[in-house]
């Protein structure tokens, strides 16, 4: 972060482009034996020996989708790569490179942008990731962030947001909510700084969902299960718009319904209890929340002892024919339409 005014400051001027990549990825090593040049030619090599090879692309705008007052930069980098390789592992691929570019503005020293990379290099190293390119330029105001990543998966083992059928049951990873509440506690306590800036916030209480939305987590080892399991499912998607937006997607891809249980939609007690602190209904959280970059899937109805009880997984619908609509089936028993509230980048601040 910021705030230090004393601490060292490099000008990015003394380095130029071409110093500032190689001093920012000089400790980066190629461990995956598909990649075969990395950073510092015209382009990065690859060789994935007949597999097919899986490309997403996300940009991170500040003050958009992310405010440098509580995100630690160190963060923002392990974050950045969490949002691409979340992408990779919902075609239930393996991440393999990615590419990180950055336009900023010259209030960023060389020791913000190094903290940045800190946190690219933790994800690149826990993940198996190399980094192979980039791009570096000036920003008039603040920073944007664009990451590449690129995965590599047997035809076979695809799986696309299309292919789900009617009775397929619909899965969810881990639990919901966390990371839309983790901000509603940060932009509370930076109003509170902003009145008393000697105010120290107690994040205790809240760890768990501040950490799901500051350093989230992608779900390889969903990737790595469902192949132990033998499971392949029949369509997939990533959890980072919410949960109703994601379902509409499943359904809109496959030309089917669903009926999702809200008693089933799993929650962290944490979730549950600042649910009620801010005066919110948790079952909204989790179907519009977003960021909280789980995995979303249907399976066939034959492979449900395959994943019955595992503590991972959690059975939350089932799919069903077009005509019969999408909804939430409440506690009470009310059908409720679901419609997408989750997250969009172009919806007008009021």
């Amino acid at each position: 972060m910021l705030e230090d005014k004393n601490q060292e400051r490099t000008s990015l001027e003394e380095l130029g482009e071409f110093g500032l990549i190689d001093h920012l990825t000089k400790n980066f090593k190629l461990n995956q034996p598909s990649s075969l040049i990395g950073v510092g030619d015209d382009a990065a090599v690859m060789d994935y020996h007949g597999k097919k090879t899986i490309v997403s692309t996300d940009m991170l705008v500040e003050g958009v989708h992310f405010d440098l007052s509580y995100m630690p930069l160190k963060h923002l980098g392990y974050k950045s790569v969490m949002v691409n390789l979340s992408d990779i592992y919902a075609m239930n691929a393996l991440a393999t490179q990615l590419t990180v570019s950055l336009a900023i503005s010259n209030r960023f020293p060389l020791e913000a942008l190094e903290e940045f990379y800190e946190g690219v290099a933790l994800a690149c190293k826990l993940y198996n990731v190399d980094l192979v390119g980039g791009d570096t330029t000036s920003s008039t105001r603040g920073m944007i962030v664009s990451v590449t990543a690129l995965g590599a998966a047997n035809e076979s083992d695809i799986v696309y947001r299309k292919g789900s059928k009617p009775n397929d049951l619909l899965v969810v990873t881990g639990d919901l909510g966390g990371a839309y509440l983790g901000l509603q506690v940060l932009e509370r306590e930076k109003e509170v700084f902003k009145v008393n800036p000697n105010s120290q916030p107690d994040l205790e209480p809240y760890s768990y969902i501040v950490e799901r939305q500051l350093k989230p987590e992608a779900r390889k080892d969903i990737v790595d299960l469902l192949k132990k399991l033998e499971v392949k499912p029949t369509s997939m998607i990533d959890i980072s718009d919410g949960l109703s937006s994601e379902i509409m997607h499943l359904c809109k891809h496959s030309a089917i319904g669903c009926n999702v249980f809200e008693e089933k939609i799993p929650l962290d007690p944490t979730v549950i209890s600042a649910s009620e602190e801010f005066k919110m209904d948790s079952t909204m959280i989790a179907m519009s929340g977003g960021e909280d970059y789980e995995l979303l899937f249907t399976i066939d109805q034959a492979d449900f002892p395959k994943i019955k009880g595992n503590p991972n997984l959690t059975v939350i619908g089932h799919m069903t024919e077009k005509t019969e609509g999408i909804h939430l089936i409440t506690r009470a028993e009310t059908k409720i339409p679901i419609t997408a509230q989750g997250w969009n980048s172009f919806h007008e601040p009021k």
